[in-house]
């Protein structure tokens, strides 16, 4: 497998997924393999961060006051993954959306906002 290219994960502000040059499947979670064809050392790429939320959950309880409330999102991402990330309070189910980084508890993660 090559070396990955630094993202949220590593501390850095960017948004990494790869893409099998085989079969074209896209996928998130990163693998030496592609979960759709098998095909090896699929090729890793930056995201653009944008994206339209498609499922949305506002945590009200949390260990430590000062977190809550947040909200956790599943976006599907305009390169055609989904992730889960962290979003505005304020976000619905269908609502176009743009991926800043913000510090949460001690780490740098993706952050979702309506897109302007």
């Amino acid at each position: 497998m090559s070396e990955r290219l630094a993202d949220w994960t590593k501390g850095e502000a960017a948004i990494t997924y790869q893409a099998c040059t085989a079969c074209g499947h896209v996928q998130y979670f990163h693998r030496a393999f592609c979960a759709a064809c098998g095909e090896s050392d699929p090729r890793e790429q930056r995201a653009s961060g944008k994206g339209r939320v498609y499922a949305t959950s506002l945590v009200c309880r949390a260990a430590t006051p000062a977190h809550v409330p947040y909200n956790i999102l599943l976006v599907d991402c305009a390169e055609g993954f989904r992730m889960m990330a962290h979003g505005e309070n304020d976000l619905a189910i269908g609502d176009s959306v743009i991926a800043s980084f913000k510090p949460f508890a001690g780490k740098l993660v993706p952050f979702f906002a309506k897109t302007k």
